[in-house]
């Protein structure tokens, strides 16, 4: 069966049909692969069964795996670089991380000098309902700002908190931000421009205490809340319902992405990767 690229009818996203992930394909495959994800940002695979090194094995064609020290209780069969998501606790401990709740718009792990480029997620299991994952186009968000907004952004920076995690949480022993000039985490360019693609893309990271340098910070309040107020349109929306099986890989570099809740009572598991980025740089 041949493989094929059927795009959502959304402003992002596209399912790759006729291939099975765990067998090895050639080098114009795989070209054609990261071809697509340039492309759509977004690619669903349906239907696989992989196991935790088949899955280390995929997320390598994409780039240099990466390991998140923070979370390295939460790794399945000894591989350090595939990550549990669950919200599943066993003998009363959690077997992964990120439980249940609500996860606000963000792209991973931002607050970083050198971000991931990409993330991968695999559904092992899921609940009937809720936790769907929904994806922004921030090129399209970008190149679609009214024009006071293009000038505003123009050569701006933000400082992208890490303080909090996507969920709203303070990190263990993190402080609590009391004046958004002053919170912990990295400065990157409000536009950036992306190393393959060579298109500029918002990079707004998460709202929670973000702050663009050099600006009152009501003045810096005022933009940050127009820009999210763009972007939040549906247009630049694909939410994705997940399914058993179901891989996505996205580019954290010109993508924001959100989880919905789901009932605590029920199971979610998937197995996450990540791939090593690098540090941002201005459009």
């Amino acid at each position: 069966m041949a493989i094929e690229i059927k795009p959502t009818d959304a402003a992002l996203g596209a399912e790759v049909t006729g291939i099975d992930l765990s067998r090895e394909l050639d080098a114009s495959s795989w070209a054609g692969i990261r071809d697509a994800w340039h492309r759509h940002l977004v690619l669903l695979f349906r239907g696989q069964s992989l196991v935790p090194r088949k899955l280390a094995a995929f997320s390598q064609h994409f780039g240099v795996l990466d390991v998140v020290p923070a979370w390295r209780d939460f790794h399945p069969d000894g591989t350090p670089e595939v990550l549990v998501i669950s919200n599943v606790k066993e003998s009363g401990k959690p077997i992964g991380v990120l439980g249940y709740g609500e996860a606000e718009w963000h792209t991973d792990m931002s607050y970083m000098a050198e971000p991931p480029r990409a993330s991968v997620l695999h559904a092992l299991e899921v609940p009937l309902a809720g936790g769907n994952t929904s994806f922004l186009n921030m090129y399209q968000a970008y190149e679609d700002l009214p024009a006071d907004l293009q000038r505003a952004v123009e050569g701006q920076e933000v400082n992208h908190d890490s303080s909090y995690d996507s969920t709203g949480s303070l990190r263990p022993g993190a402080p609590q931000v009391t004046d958004v000039r002053q919170a912990p985490g990295a400065r990157h360019p409000l536009v950036r421009r992306h190393p393959d693609s060579g298109r500029a893309a918002l990079y707004l990271g998460r709202r929670l205490n973000a702050y663009v340098l050099g600006l009152p910070v009501e003045q810096s309040e005022t933009l940050l809340d127009r820009l999210w107020a763009h972007v939040l349109q549906p247009k630049y929306v694909w939410e994705h319902r997940w399914r058993v099986g179901d891989v996505l890989i996205w580019d954290n570099r010109c993508t924001m992405h959100r989880r919905e809740p789901f009932d605590a009572a029920t199971r979610r598991v998937m197995h996450r990767t990540q791939i090593k980025g690098e540090r941002p740089i201005a459009a």
